[in-house]
């Protein structure tokens, strides 16, 4: 069981998008161009996240998206929900027929409950995981890099 690159590129999206917020409308053309995703992608994603209330979209010179609550306030799961990411690791997407719709016993499989528990844990921690959360993260790294290298520039010229 994996994201498919859907949850991965939503949240990448989400994440470029909250980091700008305060400085008007963001485009999907400057998300694209900045995390290497498709437009078209961005598009579909932005119109699933908008039907979500995730964000919203400023039409009209100068448009793009901005957060449609804080950023505090939306979760990966949010996120991740909103475009339509399953999130399971059963073999039976949850149906409980593991070995099969089919099969004579249409019984679940012996590590059902193990997977169904996992679906639990993923889901409780992507809903603790806000999207603030993730910007604050990703600042701390700029920062920490910003930090390297100007430690490296000093260190050259002296």
């Amino acid at each position: 069981m994996r994201l498919t690159t859907k949850g991965r590129f939503a949240v990448t999206a989400m994440i470029d998008l909250a980091m700008r917020q305060g400085k008007g409308p963001v485009t999907l053309s400057g998300i694209s161009q900045r995390q290497a995703i498709s437009l078209s992608y961005l598009e579909q994603l932005f119109g699933k996240l908008r039907r979500h209330e995730i964000v919203e979209s400023i039409r009209g010179p100068g448009g793009g998206y901005s957060l449609a609550r804080r950023a505090d306030k939306v979760t990966v799961a949010d996120i991740i929900i909103a475009v339509d990411e399953p999130l399971d690791a059963t073999q039976c997407g949850g149906k409980e027929n593991c070995h099969g719709a089919d099969a004579a016993s249409g019984a679940r499989c012996m590590t059902h409950e193990l997977w169904a528990t996992l679906n639990e844990k993923m889901v409780d921690y992507l809903d603790s995981v806000s999207l603030q959360d993730l910007v604050d993260q990703q600042k701390q790294k700029n920062a920490e890099q910003n930090v390297v290298v100007l430690h490296r520039n000093h260190a050259a010229m002296g």
